[in-house]
Order: structure tokens, then sequence, then C-alpha cells
């Protein structure tokens, strides 16, 4: 009978490894993402000529870039602070970082589609 409390403390040593992996596992996507975004859009603006002319879709493609990676890593906080460490200090950290991403993520599709998000296209207008 004293040994179900030790199988219980071994399972949830279990599953908080394995969700502290998937979390690294997602943030390492992450990066990955955002570093071969980066490396495939310069090596599609070196390899045009009057790269002058390109400038503005190689900007693009690495603002795009950079908000799929922020995407991914704010889900690796998500999943790495509600899953493993559950506390108000941790929560206001993941609030914190869920507001900077927001605000870079916001300020990157200024950059790219030259509109606030919440704004409509003036295209369809």
């Amino acid at each position: 009978m004293n040994d179900a409390p030790s199988r219980l403390r071994d399972i949830d040593a279990a599953i908080s490894h394995w969700i502290h992996v998937v979390g690294n596992g997602i943030e390492v996507f992450g990066v990955l993402v955002i570093v071969l975004g980066i490396g495939w859009s310069t090596f599609l603006f070196a390899n045009r000529r009057m790269a002058e002319e390109h400038y503005d879709s190689y900007k693009i493609r690495i603002g795009r870039s950079l908000l799929l990676g922020l995407e991914v890593l704010v889900a690796a906080d998500i999943v790495k602070t509600i899953a493993l460490d559950l506390t108000f200090t941790s929560l206001g950290l993941l609030a914190g970082l869920i507001l900077v991403r927001t605000f870079l993520s916001w300020t990157l599709v200024l950059e790219i589609k030259g509109r606030w998000p919440w704004q409509r296209d003036r295209r369809r207008s």
C-alpha cells in the first residue's frame, strides 16, 4: 500500500520530464524556423541580379519567418509554463513574454503589410 504514493511520484516525474522535453523541442523548432527562414531568404536574395529591386520581397520573407518563429516560441512558453511550473510568478513572466512577442508580431505585420493587424486591407475597401 505504501508503494502507491511512490509510483505516483515516479509517474509525475516522468510526465514532467517528457513535457519539458516536448517544450524544448518546440523551442528548437521555433529557432530553426527563424534561422532557416532567414537563410533561405538570404539565399534567394543573393542569387538574384539587381538585388535592389528584390529587397522588399527579401524583407517580407524574413518578416514572415520571424512571425512564424515567434508564434512557435510562444507555444513552447505556454506548454512549459502551464504544464510544468504553474505559479503566479511563472504566469506573470509568461504574460510579459507574450506581451513583448505580440508587440513584435504587430510591428512585423506593420512592416510587411503596411498596416496594423486589426486594420482592413486598403486594397479591398
